[in-house]
């Protein structure tokens, strides 16, 4: 993975960053930076978090859930200065899968096992290894959960009248298809609106955050017009206006066992996607993270999470990117951020009715546009033969057949890339001796 020798592998504390940067000295002036950068990271994640749950398979409510708790957990315990945790769009599918196939409370448990794995591999001071993993495993990834994300808004997007989407690449078209015949006007038009407010927002005031204005005005053209469109009021009876209480699920071996491997395609991307996401804030101000410290802190942070309501999460690379331009300085803005999610859900929950499904349809239209890094992508493929091969058949094995299988695949192609070019290495520095 591109940039991974920024990581911190040679630390051997397990102190939060949080902690250390309190020690150095924290005044007001940081404070206040933190503040507003905390403030604009809870107005960007709001749309976010419920457009991912929404897409997961589950209710809006979840989605704000993980993004309070597991995003001041992460803060609080990582080893980034700058991350930003929450719902993100790499988990939407695996999430859809495990709910589709055992319900919300086999999502707690996979989540749970995750959690246990994460904490597992940051004790064991497994964060280092991960820099191994070659970039073109990590890109077929991203571009194939893409490529899915965008295929599992089409329904919301265009207002087609039909029950659930199958989980499946082909199936779920094939379903499109079968009710081409049902698409909405209506609803295609603010799914239009939504999405050219984002774009032009991207392109002319860039400092606003987009989603925000393609939601927001979307929802105020539905209100105004009085437009006979889906919302959260109409389909989930929006959000409850309380904050989450503590669940314990009920455990099985049998259960346990038939989890497993979905608890581990989760462990294994909650990592490479939060150890990428402090490696590019690493790169964008010159700090080092702990890769260690910040596993733990995802491991309990997971646990915390759907123990409370919630669902998976990982380090945000977009909300950790704008924290940084925000001006954060250290975790306590990616607590604020939480907190500012706090107060939207205890005293602005009943405006979240009003939101229109196809303008978080919009906004995850575009994130899996940002996800798939298309010019990265087509770069790639003017790579080695061996690097192209391994990044299409990731990609491949994603979209067409199941994203655990990719992740193990994967993984087990990601080791013997290595074990090739070391043994090159190896056969270079011979011949060098030789000589």
């Amino acid at each position: 993975m591109a940039g991974m020798d920024n990581l911190d592998d040679g630390a051997t504390s397990f102190l939060p960053r949080t902690i250390t940067e309190l020690r150095a000295g924290y005044s007001a002036q940081k404070f206040i930076r933190d503040l507003l950068a905390g403030l604009t990271v809870g107005v960007v994640a709001l749309p976010l978090a419920m457009a991912f749950a929404i897409a997961s398979g589950t209710t809006p409510e979840r989605g704000l859930f993980t993004a309070i708790v597991a995003g001041f957990l992460i803060s609080l315990l990582g080893g980034s200065r700058y991350q930003i945790g929450g719902p993100t769009g790499a988990f939407v599918v695996i999430i859809y899968n495990v709910i589709y196939r055992h319900g919300y409370d086999g999502l707690v448990i996979t989540t749970l096992l995750a959690g246990a794995m994460l904490l597992l591999f940051g004790l064991c001071r497994i964060g280092v290894l991960i820099k191994y993993i070659p970039y073109p495993v990590t890109t077929g990834f991203t571009a194939g959960i893409a490529v899915l994300i965008f295929s599992s808004q089409m329904k919301d997007f265009f207002g087609l009248q039909m029950d659930a989407v199958p989980p499946e690449f082909f199936d779920k078209w094939m379903a499109y298809a079968e009710h081409l015949g049902t698409i909405s006007t209506t609803t295609l038009c603010v799914a239009g609106l939504a999405l050219a407010c984002i774009l032009a927002t991207r392109r002319f005031i860039p400092r606003i955050p987009a989603p925000v204005v393609g939601v927001a005005v979307a929802s105020l053209a539905v209100w105004a017009l009085g437009l006979q469109v889906e919302t959260i009021g109409s389909r989930f009876g929006g959000i409850p206006r309380e904050l989450p209480s503590f669940v314990w699920p009920t455990f099985t071996f049998a259960r346990v066992r038939e989890l497993l491997p979905d608890a581990m395609t989760i462990a294994l991307l909650a990592g490479i996607e939060s150890l990428l996401s402090c490696v590019v804030a690493d790169g964008m101000t010159g700090d080092k993270h702990n890769s260690n410290v910040e596993l733990t802190a995802q491991g309990a942070a997971n646990i915390a999470s759907v123990l409370f309501g919630g669902i998976p999460a990982t380090g945000a690379i977009a909300r950790t990117v704008t924290n940084i331009r925000s001006g954060g300085q250290t975790p306590v803005a990616g607590m604020v951020h939480a907190l500012v999610l706090v107060a939207f859900v205890l005293f602005l929950a009943p405006l979240a009715s009003f939101i229109p499904l196809a303008s978080l349809a919009a906004v995850l239209i575009m994130v899996s546009w940002d996800m798939s890094e298309l010019h990265k992508f087509l770069r790639l493929l003017r790579a080695p033969k061996s690097d192209v091969t391994v990044m299409c058949l990731t990609f491949v094995l994603t979209v067409v057949i199941d994203l655990t299988v990719a992740v193990y695949v994967g993984v087990v192609l990601a080791a013997l890339l290595f074990m090739r070019r070391m043994s090159e290495v190896t056969a270079i520095c011979s011949c060098a001796i030789d000589d």
